[in-house]
């Protein structure tokens, strides 16, 4: 058996990987967000950070805010199903937040999307794609 040297390499590509979906994380949520404001709504925030996480985007239009998660990946396919439940609970959590500290957004009403932007820059919303489950 052979022993293993740790050159530290493995831990600098984690790092170089993490940077570039970083870097792909930021270009996408401008690409929202500039798709967003090319569709009439005002950006009151992105990467806005609360006790319950961070919402990417949030925008308002007619008093509709939007709490907007954004996901880039490859395809367009593959970034519209990257929702994962614990998300959505995040989501909802930080939207109560933000809400409790900015009452006058949204008066008339909060919807959940998710914008979805491919490899090629394109860029899809999924409008009212969750909502909170009403317990019986």
């Amino acid at each position: 058996m052979t022993a293993r040297r740790d050159t530290g390499c493995e831990g600098r590509g984690r790092q170089d990987r993490g940077r570039r979906a970083h870097a792909r994380g930021i270009d996408a949520e401008s690409a929202a967000c500039a798709a967003l404001i090319a569709d009439g709504w005002i950006v009151h925030a992105r990467r806005f950070r609360t006790a319950a996480g961070e919402i990417d985007v949030l925008a308002e239009k007619a008093g509709l805010l939007a709490v907007v998660e954004v996901k880039a990946r490859p395809t367009l396919a593959d970034a519209a199903v990257a929702l994962s439940g614990r998300q959505r609970d995040r989501l909802l959590a930080a939207c109560d937040i933000v809400l409790a500290e900015h009452p006058d957004w949204g008066v008339n009403g909060v919807r959940f999307d998710v914008m979805v932007v491919d490899a090629a820059g394109r860029v899809r919303r999924i409008a009212d794609a969750f909502r909170l489950e009403a317990t019986t």
